[in-house]
C-alpha cells in the first residue's frame, strides 16, 4: 500500500512539475502577444485600437494602413523572429558547448557581420546617401547583407575547423571566438579609419541594429531559416538533456556528441548570421534570454527551448518599442537598448549565481 502511495505522490509531483513549465510558456505567449499589440498601437502617429484593427483587416485610411502595414507591422514581425532566432541559437550553443557564455556574439558571428558590412560599404562601394535631414541610408542593402553574412560564416568555419580537425575543447572554441571577435573588430576599426564621413556614418548606423530595415522578402527568409533551425533543435531536445549529465554520460546513452556539436554549431551560426546580416548587431538577447528562463523553469530542454525563444521575442520586441518611444519621433538604436537592458540582467544573474557546468 505504501509503495502505491509513493508512486502516486511521485506521479503527482511530476505532473505539477510539467504543469508549471507549461504555465510559464503560456504566460510568455500571452505577454509577447500583448507587447506586440501595444507596439503596433504606440508611436508618434497616434492611432486608436479601432484604427489599427481596421488597418489590419485592409480597411481604414491610406495613412493608417501605411503606418500599420508598411512601417510598424514589419518591425514587430522582425523583432519577434529575430528574438526567437537569437535566443534559441544561444540556448542550443550553451548546451552544445557546455558553456553559459556561448552566443552569437562570443563566437565571432556578430563581429564578422560588422566587418562584412563595413567592407561592403567602404571597399565595394555599396552606395551611401546623406539626406537633408542628416539621415544616412545604404542604397544597396543586399550587397551589405551578403557580405555581412559571408564574413560571419567565415568566422563560423574557422571555429568549426578547429573543432573538427584539431579536436579542441568547447572552452577553446569560445576562446577562438573571442580571438576572432578581436580580429574582426580591429578590421572594422581600420575600415572606419579610411572611410569618409558619410560611409563612416553608414557603418556606425548599420552596427547599431535596426528592426525597420527589413523588407517582407527578407522577413520570409528569416522566418524559414529560424523555423527549420527551431525544428532541428527541438528534435534534439533529449540529446541536449543528455549532455547536462556530461559528455561521457551522453555518449553512454548513444549520443554522437562530436557530430551533434558540429551540426548544431553550423545551424546556430547560420541562423544567427542570417538574422544579423539583415538587422545588424543585437547584443545580449541570445545570451540573457536562456539564462532567465533557465532560472525559472530549469534545464529541461523540452521546455527551455520554447521558453527561451519566447523570452527572446519579448525582450527584443520591448527593446525596439522602447527605442521608438523614449524620444519619439527619433528612433534610438535597438542594439544599444538591448545592451542597456541586458547587461544589468546578466550581472544580476551572475551575482545570484548561474549554475556552472
Amino acid at each position: 500500500m505504501m509503495k502505491v502511495l509513493n508512486i502516486y505522490k511521485k506521479q503527482k509531483t511530476y505532473k505539477e512539475y510539467i504543469q508549471f513549465k507549461i504555465m510559464v510558456i503560456a504566460i510568455m505567449v500571452i505577454i509577447t502577444i500583448a507587447a506586440a499589440f501595444f507596439a503596433i498601437i504606440a508611436g508618434s502617429a497616434s492611432l486608436s485600437i479601432k484604427e489599427v484593427l481596421l488597418a489590419l483587416t485592409g480597411q481604414g485610411t491610406v495613412m493608417t494602413k501605411t503606418v500599420v502595414l508598411s512601417l510598424r507591422l514589419p518591425r514587430i514581425v522582425t523583432s519577434i523572429l529575430g528574438g526567437i532566432g537569437l535566443a534559441v541559437t544561444g540556448c542550443a550553443m550553451q548546451s552544445i558547448l557546455r558553456n553559459p557564455l556561448a552566443s552569437a556574439s562570443t563566437i565571432g558571428v556578430s563581429q564578422g557581420a560588422a566587418f562584412g558590412a563595413a567592407f561592403a560599404i567602404v571597399v565595394l562601394g555599396a552606395g551611401v546617401q546623406l539626406h537633408t535631414n542628416d539621415a544616412v541610408t545604404v542604397t544597396n542593402p543586399y550587397i551589405v547583407s551578403i557580405c555581412a553574412f559571408a564574413f560571419s560564416m567565415l568566422s563560423t568555419f574557422v571555429v568549426l575547423g578547429l573543432s573538427r580537425f584539431r579536436k579542441v575543447s568547447p572552452e577553446t572554441i569560445i576562446l577562438s571566438g573571442v580571438a576572432l571577435s578581436a580580429l574582426f573588430g580591429g578590421g572594422t576599426t581600420i575600415m572606419q579609419y579610411f572611410a569618409d564621413d558619410v560611409s563612416l556614418s553608414a557603418i556606425v548606423f548599420w552596427t547599431f541594429g535596426d528592426m525597420g530595415r527589413t523588407s517582407w522578402n527578407q522577413i520570409i527568409i528569416m522566418a524559414v531559416v529560424i523555423l527549420l533551425a527551431a525544428i532541428y533543435f527541438f528534435f534534439n531536445r533529449w540529446n541536449y538533456n543528455a549532455l547536462e549529465s556530461g559528455e561521457n554520460s551522453a555518449k553512454g546513452l548513444g549520443v554522437n556528441v562530436e557530430m551533434m556539436r558540429i551540426v548544431g554549431m553550423t545551424i546556430c551560426s547560420f541562423t544567427a548570421a542570417v538574422i544579423v546580416s539583415f538587422v545588424g548587431i543585437i547584443n545580449f538577447v541570445g545570451l540573457v534570454s536562456p539564462h532567465l528562463m533557465r532560472r525559472l523553469i530549469g534545464n529541461d530542454y523540452r521546455f527551455l527551448l520554447p521558453a527561451s525563444a519566447l523570452m527572446g521575442a519579448f525582450m527584443l520586441l520591448v527593446s525596439d518599442t522602447v527605442a521608438r518611444l523614449v524620444v519619439s519621433p527619433v528612433v534610438l538604436p535597438v542594439g544599444a537598448i538591448t545592451s542597456f537592458l541586458g547587461a544589468p540582467l546578466f550581472l544580476y544573474l551572475l551575482f545570484k549565481g548561474v549554475k556552472t557546468r
